[in-house]
């Protein structure tokens, strides 16, 4: 039976008509219920990018976000392998299927429509987009906080279908290894960005050294320090390393994410860190809201409490600021970059810092870090991080001497 449409352009459904089947508004409507999406990428094989996106989604869902994991790679799927979800059926309902959950976190992939994981997928580009873009429309996401897409290694068609088909797209991560091919092949994941008008979130350089699981020593096995030279000569941000790890292999055979199981050893925080880092950018680049400016207080801590003097902290805790409610949305405890001259201002300004509230801190730092755009006050009492925010917002911070002389 046709449609009726009104004189306003409008189906007797509501639906505006557009040109676009019934099939393309649906799939609108799914894509605009996810917030950000962020698209994992490498031009090399082999750099353990699956295994970060993975660890990528389980951090963001850890943290309380809605968070969907998508694997696009049609020739390799590793994602329900790393999740421990082999043998998983989708199940299809409205027209749309379903994805897998684990502990809260959706996932899709093509492994769950192969009869076994021996099936080689043998097609063309064509076939491939329209598969990916059923994954991305066609699958029942619900309201989500992440979409974090897992592409395969290149700049071939499946991550030109994921950029064509998502439109607005938070940013890309490009992951590298430190050897000296690995990067050259990464440089033009970079440049695909670029030619697609899509923001670098920045690159993680995985395998970075291979730390002692007896002695704590690192061995840079395959060099170190090439992704992040990489990133600053094409100009883009360098996110972290991510040591060598026996126990990341024993986490992603045995399909248990790394970052929820090995939680204290230095791949995970690394990996921790990294997330803060990219939640921090994109809420730095979505932070304006009408009139309202979202905040992210730091303040230097000592055994968990205030330090008196900025410069022995051993901690920061990254207080966020809700900026409809102004009160405190979520605390993060980071550890700082090895103490040098004039570093912290602009590490805590890339952090998305506005604001250092500490107990002590001398004059020359206080005008590196209003050169780094971040206020600082000064003189506040030894506390809690969130009590000395709380009494901050309320108005009722009380500071005293600068203990900081020089």
């Amino acid at each position: 039976m046709a449609e009726k449409h009104n004189c306003h352009g409008k189906s007797s459904h509501g639906v505006e008509s557009q040109g676009k089947t019934v099939v393309e508004e649906e799939h609108d409507k799914t894509i605009a219920r996810i917030k950000h999406k962020i698209i994992v990428l490498s031009g090399k094989g082999g750099v353990g990018k699956s295994t970060v996106a993975v660890n990528l989604a389980v951090s963001l869902a850890t943290n309380g976000n809605k968070v969907g994991l998508l694997d696009v790679d049609i020739h390799g799927p590793s994602v329900p392998k790393m999740l421990h979800l082999e043998g998983t059926k989708l199940v299809s309902f409205g027209g749309k299927f379903l994805p897998a959950d684990v502990g809260g976190l959706k996932v899709m992939s093509i492994g769950f429509l192969l009869p076994d994981e021996a099936v080689a997928v043998i097609w063309r580009g064509p076939a491939k987009a329209a598969a990916i873009r059923q994954f991305i429309g066609g699958v029942e996401w619900g309201d989500l906080d992440y979409l974090v897409i897992d592409c395969p290694p290149g700049t071939g068609d499946e991550p030109l279908t994921v950029v064509q088909t998502l439109g607005r797209i938070d940013g890309a991560v490009v992951v590298t290894t430190p050897q000296d091919l690995a990067i050259s092949d990464v440089r033009k994941s970079i440049t695909f960005c670029g030619q697609l008008n899509l923001p670098v979130l920045g690159v993680i350089e995985n395998m970075s050294g291979y730390v002692c699981t007896h002695c704590g020593e690192t061995v840079d096995i395959f060099k170190s320090g090439g992704g992040e030279t990489m990133a600053r000569e094409m100009r883009v941000p360098f996110l972290g390393r991510i040591p060598l790890d026996a126990t990341i292999m024993a986490a992603a055979d045995d399909g248990t994410p790394h970052v929820y199981h090995y939680e204290k050893t230095e791949a995970a925080k690394a990996f921790s860190e990294i997330v803060t880092l990219i939640d921090t950018k994109i809420t730095a680049a979505n932070q304006s809201k009408g009139d309202l400016i979202v905040m992210r207080i730091a303040i230097p801590t000592c055994e968990g409490v205030l330090s008196m003097h900025f410069g022995h902290c051993e901690r920061f805790a990254f207080v966020d600021i809700d900026p409809e409610t102004k009160t405190i949305s979520g605390t993060t405890s980071v550890e700082p970059p090895p103490h040098e001259p004039g570093l912290l201002p602009g590490w805590l300004h890339e952090r998305g810092v506005n604001l250092v509230i500490a107990g002590g801190m001398g004059i020359h730092a206080q005008q590196l870090f209003s050169q780094a755009g971040v206020n600082v006050i000064t003189g506040a009492s030894a506390a809690q991080p969130e009590s000395v925010v709380q009494d901050y917002l309320a108005g009722n911070l009380v500071t005293g001497a600068n203990v900081c002389d020089h």
